[in-house]
């Protein structure tokens, strides 16, 4: 597994960043969030986790490892694949994912799309206690009124990215 990467930023798109380490351009995909800490020529480092896909190996990465925690516990339910565990980081703040899966707050978990009543109901009861086990997951720290990423002023970046996911844009438009 590769862990993480320490590089210079080659290149960033919508929904990745191609970090040279060692000679080598890693194409890692990120949420719009990891990408905007990112500048072009300067050093990176991300906490990844390599998907290994019967024709792919597919490196995801986040600036901190409480996100790559977060995604990993995602695709843990059955039904939820890497890009929809980005697309919900993507959407969700990691505060605000943790608290909705701890109170079984399905309102904030359909925000995401390609996750509807059902699919939120899994991950709530699937995860609920789990989630505290996550770091950053103490139950007492969480932030009540937590704001979703798409609150924050980065909505569009949000919906471009998710677009670029293969979802569509109305039901990225709507998260």
């Amino acid at each position: 597994m590769i862990s993480s990467v320490r590089g210079q930023v080659l290149a960033i798109s919508l929904d990745h960043v191609v970090v040279e380490v060692g000679g080598v351009g890693l194409a890692v995909l990120a949420t719009p969030a990891t990408l905007a800490t990112l500048r072009v020529g300067e050093q990176a480092t991300l906490h990844t986790q390599l998907v290994v896909r019967e024709d792919s190996l597919t490196l995801y990465g986040f600036v901190e490892t409480e996100s790559r925690e977060l995604f990993v516990l995602l695709q843990s339910v059955s039904g939820i694949g890497p890009r929809l565990a980005l697309a919900a980081l993507a959407v969700l703040d990691p505060d605000t994912l943790r608290a909705a899966l701890a109170d079984g707050n399905l309102t904030v978990l359909t925000q995401v799309p390609g996750i509807g009543k059902k699919g939120a109901e899994r991950l709530s009861l699937e995860l609920r206690d789990k989630v505290d086990a996550v770091p950053g997951g103490d139950a007492a720290a969480r932030v009540p009124g937590a704001a979703p990423a798409a609150a924050n002023g980065v909505k569009p970046d949000v919906v471009e990215a998710l677009v670029s996911l293969g979802f569509a844009a109305k039901q990225a438009e709507k998260a």
